[in-house]
């Protein structure tokens, strides 16, 4: 089963209260209503200028969206993935149906959600 997008509505909705940095864990996914909306971030180390790249999904529904922005200043967090190679996170980043079954398993087996510090 693919995944598919969230519509702009959804996206606006899940802007709404409290930031994943702020409260990190599970949400209320504004497409299916389970408690399965699940976000990972990080900070490319090739990018021009410091650029944040997020990615909310529901593990329930399989929708997602992949957003960038700038880093926040002084916006520190932890990275279970820091630790891979250039290539071994080209090929995880390679396929999207991979990359998020891999951010689940984390998200499972208690390694994310992340931890945010200003």
């Amino acid at each position: 089963m693919g995944w598919d997008s969230f519509s702009g509505d959804q996206v606006a909705a899940m802007t709404q209260g409290e930031s994943f940095f702020a409260a990190p864990g599970e949400r209320i996914c504004p497409a299916c209503g389970k408690r399965r909306l699940r976000a990972y971030v990080n900070a490319p180390s090739n990018a021009r200028r410091p650029t944040l790249v997020s990615y909310v999904w529901c593990s329930a529904c399989r929708k997602f969206v992949g957003t960038r922005a700038a880093h926040p200043a002084g916006l520190v967090f932890s990275d279970p993935l820091a630790l891979l190679t250039v290539a071994e996170r080209r090929e995880l980043e390679g396929s999207l149906v991979g990359f998020l079954a891999h951010l689940d398993e984390l998200w499972d087996s208690g390694v994310l959600p992340q931890s945010f510090a200003a």
